[in-house]
């Protein structure tokens, strides 16, 4: 929503009267950085941030003023404490990447699950994960990278997907965009965009080269989509969130494996 608007004419936007507004609160997923620097430089300091699992096994949050120091946090702690793993569960060093847990917030149980709870837990179970990717920095602030489930592994490097989203979606011809792991029977996956063009935009061959050489103008080349297919529209969960397991279904089809 927030790159929707940005993306209106300059007319439009400087028509819409702000002022009255007290507070936008928004999360779901990380927002990329350029677009909450230009929302809070046109709407002002009333952005607020909060992320959280619906299992609300940990909460973070930060305000306008706090994100503007630490740009590109989802926050600190306000239930339980954020504990940053490596693959052995050990406390990643502060600024390293790992799997978020939280200590110490709510002991939830999935229903009628509980192999799936057995996995998001360790230890005294009072330690539980969803799956996301993020580190600390030196003052506690979190900061997410992607959804473990979400990882390309293309010829044996790991690839996190957000940081291509966050930049496609800043490309003012892109109204959306999602990037995914497709087939390839060499690397066994590759990074493939999915694009929902703005208003008025040609989707093509064109379009699609253009793209792939912003993203290479500003990431190393292997986190660079190979190729992009263009959509009406991406699916989203009626909260916003992209459905990306629907999206991958459709380019791994029936494969018991994402093992080519």
């Amino acid at each position: 929503m927030f790159s929707r608007l940005l993306k209106l004419p300059e007319d439009v936007r400087k028509a819409a009267d702000v002022s009255s507004l007290e507070a936008i609160v928004h999360a779901a997923a990380p927002c990329p950085v350029p677009v909450k620097e230009q929302m809070i430089e046109w709407f002002g300091p009333i952005i607020y941030e909060y992320y959280g699992a619906t299992e609300a096994n940990g909460i973070t949050f930060c305000t306008t003023d706090q994100w503007l120091t630490h740009r590109g946090t989802v926050g600190k702690a306000i239930l339980g404490e954020v504990v940053i793993m490596d693959e052995d569960l050990n406390e990643c060093p502060t600024g390293t990447p790992g799997t978020v847990w939280f200590r110490g917030a709510t002991n939830f149980q999935y229903y009628n699950d509980p192999t799936k709870t057995a996995e998001s837990r360790i230890g005294d179970g009072n330690t539980s994960t969803v799956g996301d990717v993020g580190y600390l920095d030196d003052e506690g602030y979190l900061y997410l990278t992607d959804r473990k489930s979400y990882m390309i592994i293309s010829g044996g490097v790991n690839i996190y997907p957000q940081e291509t989203e966050n930049l496609l979606i800043t490309h003012p011809k892109v109204l959306d965009a999602a990037v995914i792991g497709v087939p390839n029977e060499d690397l066994g996956e590759e990074v493939k965009g999915v694009v929902q063009p703005a208003q008025g935009v040609e989707p093509g061959r064109e379009l699609e080269r253009e793209l792939i050489a912003f993203c290479r103008e500003h990431l190393a080349h292997f986190k660079c989509p190979r190729s992009i297919d263009f959509v009406d529209e991406l699916p989203r969960l009626p909260t916003g969130k992209l459905y990306k397991r629907l999206l991958r279904d459709r380019y791994w089809g029936n494969k018991t494996s994402r093992i080519v």
